[in-house]
């Protein structure tokens, strides 16, 4: 029998640890569980206020060293594609996107073992076994696709990327590619292919995860046109991306009552 859980749900905060992003800084996270009927109605409301899904876990950062995490979004209607990324669209024709439902493969999981081993070897899911794949896949409380990529010319599966669906956008939740791959810039070219379903759609966003002033590992973000940042409660043009020094100071982030007070749920408490 299934179970629905108030919209209001129960909201707890990790132990800190070393932040992935940013040298000499620790790590928060504050998250509540994803579960039951009122799930997708949950995810795409906090979803809007700068929160991630981690399989059945939303969760967003709440450091006491900065406030420099800031979720991203590309503004579908506004987006023009800049010279070099004309030229990843072009360059990529011969990638056939495919949608399928959550559910993983051996041959998704090779593709993200390259993938790891070449790009991101040591990094926090660098030891993630083939079950644990499957549960960031498979575990998903809403509605997900998994968007594969296959190179028409050979059949193989190129790139591959977990994706959520909201009532006003597609959210990218963990993409992978085969590294020898290096011309194609199939990071770019997923962005843009969604960008194109979201399109295609009639949703106006697509959500990119974290953008980090400061950190090289997610300065990619801030290439694309039309891109907002949740900051301070709302949604905002990214701007002059060297202008957020004060999200890096420690006095910049609010105490965790404050933050959780300020939170909005769907049944309009918050």
């Amino acid at each position: 029998m299934r179970h629905s859980l108030p919209l209001a749900p129960q909201f707890y905060v990790t132990a800190p640890q070393p932040c992935p992003y940013l040298e000499d800084r620790m790590e928060r996270k504050l998250f509540t569980a994803l579960q039951g009927d009122q799930a997708q109605v949950l995810n795409d409301s906090l979803s809007k206020q700068g929160f991630r899904r981690s399989q059945n876990v939303l969760y967003r950062p709440s450091c006491s060293d900065c406030n420099a995490c800031m979720s991203a979004r590309i503004s579908v209607n506004d987006f023009k594609p800049s010279r070099s990324q004309k030229r990843v669209i072009k360059r990529n024709t011969q990638f056939e996107r495919r949608a399928t439902s959550p559910w993983a493969t051996d041959e998704q999981y090779e593709l993200f073992r390259s993938y790891l081993d070449n790009r991101h070897a040591d990094g926090g899911m660098a030891d993630m076994d083939i079950f644990e794949f499957a549960a960031m896949i498979e575990e998903t409380p809403i509605r997900s696709r998994v968007i594969e990529y296959i190179d028409r010319e050979t059949d193989q599966l190129a790139a591959t990327c977990l994706t959520d669906m909201f009532d006003d956008g597609l959210s990218m939740v963990y993409s992978f590619f085969d590294p020898a791959y290096t011309r194609a810039s199939l990071g770019t070219w997923m962005i843009l292919d969604h960008i194109e379903i979201a399109r295609e759609s009639g949703l106006p966003y697509v959500y990119l995860g974290y953008w980090v002033p400061g950190s090289e590992k997610m300065g990619y973000k801030a290439q694309f046109d039309a891109l907002e940042i949740y900051r301070n409660g709302s949604w905002e043009p990214l701007g002059d991306p060297e202008g957020y020094e004060d999200d890096l100071h420690p006095l910049s982030s609010d105490p965790i009552a404050e933050q959780v007070a300020k939170i909005s749920f769907p049944d309009g408490r918050g």
